[in-house]
This record gives structure tokens, sequence and C-alpha cells, in this order.
């Protein structure tokens, strides 16, 4: 990215609010990949009940907002309209985060700052425009099937009613994303990382296009551990 445009960005995300998290964000990647060690990162642990389906989706949004924040520096995304609609999403997700943040008060159980995120990994999903959409595509996906799988077993109806709110806005998200890589704007069988054989029967009674199948936050895990892009041991009993 040219100076002025790095300028203008930078201008632009700090009207829009993203810095500040951005800065939190950031300050949790290491400057060496061996100056933390497994046992000195935080376990985030999901239980197994409102709170921990709650703290879980936050979790999800926190690495969302991050990964819009550095898409939107990275250089690599040079198109205008793009980077004004990657910089929306971005806000969305970050704006996902404070509501999570505010819905859980003390019950959340882990902090922005508790994240520590794999340089590798990033670099790996930010090495070009191409694969930062795919990467979009496939976080803003997850999301919609983490968030109507595990929005079943919510008891809470203040809980049910933030899941809600936000899994519509994720599903606009993808399609959007798609729609600027000419890819259909839903998802197709074979694109999903979640094969039929392994769908769980009780959440998925109906599927094909006309619509989403359901993922378990167990799935969900194992999907953003193929990114490789946080260093935190997960585990508890909602992801066992």
């Amino acid at each position: 990215m040219n100076r002025k445009l790095f300028s203008t960005s930078r201008r632009a995300l700090l009207k829009w609010g993203l810095c500040s998290f951005g800065a939190a964000a950031l300050t949790t990647l290491p400057q060496k990949l061996t100056a933390e060690t497994i046992g000195s990162l935080k376990t985030l642990r999901f239980g197994a009940n409102d709170i921990g389906i709650l703290n879980f989706a936050l979790l999800l949004e926190e690495l969302e907002a991050a990964f819009y924040l550095l898409a939107l520096i990275s250089g690599k995304i040079t198109d205008p309209k793009e980077f004004d609609y990657l910089k929306s999403i971005g806000s969305h997700e970050a704006s996902h985060v404070t509501f999570l943040r505010q819905v859980l008060g003390a019950n959340a159980t882990f902090k922005t700052k508790d994240l520590s995120f794999n340089w590798i990994g990033l670099n790996a999903i930010l090495k070009d425009r191409d694969t930062i959409l795919n990467t979009a595509v496939a976080l803003e996906d997850t999301g919609v099937h983490a968030y109507n799988g595990a929005g079943t077993s919510l008891k809470n109806p203040t809980y049910l009613l933030a899941a809600g709110s936000i899994v519509s806005v994720e599903a606009r998200h993808t399609a959007g994303v798609r729609a600027l890589l000419k890819r259909p704007t839903t998802e197709l069988d074979v694109e999903r990382a979640v094969s039929d054989a392994n769908l769980v029967s009780k959440l998925n009674p109906v599927k094909g296009r006309a619509y989403d199948e359901l993922y378990t936050p167990k799935q969900i895990i194992a999907i953003v551990n193929s990114l490789k892009i946080l260093n935190n041991p997960i585990n508890g009993a909602l992801v066992a």
C-alpha cells in the first residue's frame, strides 16, 4: 500500500473506530513465534451452557474483527470499493465484539489481549487479494454454521436474541464477498468444510441450497484450528 493510501486508510479506520480494537489485538501478536510457549498462553475454555456458547461466539467475532483489520492494513486490497466493503464488514465485526462483551459482562471468560495470533498462519491468509477474500468467505460461512448450530442450545432469550441478530448479518457478509469473487452467493456442497456424512443429523433435518447446514461447536473449532492463526489452546465441554 502506498504511503498516501495507507495514511488515508488509517485516518478512515480511526474515524471508523476499529483502530482502537486493532491496537489491542495487535499487541497480542508475538514479535517472534518462539516468544511464547503453549504453557504461557491462556487456554480458552467453553462450557456447554449459555455462557459458554456466547463466549464461543465472542471468540469467532474477535477472530473476524482482527482478520479484517489486518486485511485492510496489509496493502493487498487496492480496489477502493473492495477496501470500503471490507472496512464496513470489519466495522460490523468489531461492533459484534463490543455487543457480545456488553451482553456477557462479567461472564466474558477472556479478554481481547488474551488472544495470541500466529504470524505464519496470518501471513498465509493475507498473502494476496484473492486469498484474503476467499478467507473472508470461509470465516463468514463458518460463522453462519456456528451460530445456527450453537444457537439451538441457548436457553436465555436475551442470548438467543443476541445470536440471532448477528447470524443474519454474517450471512449478508458472505454473500457480498462471494459476489466480489464472482462465486455463487450461497455455499455449494463441495465448498463446505463439513461433509454430509459428518453432519449431526438431529441438527440438520433438512439440507440443500435453500437451507444452511448446522455445525457443532466442536466442528467449528476444528475449522478454526485448520487456519493455524490462533496459538491459544481451546477446550471445554462445549467443544469436547
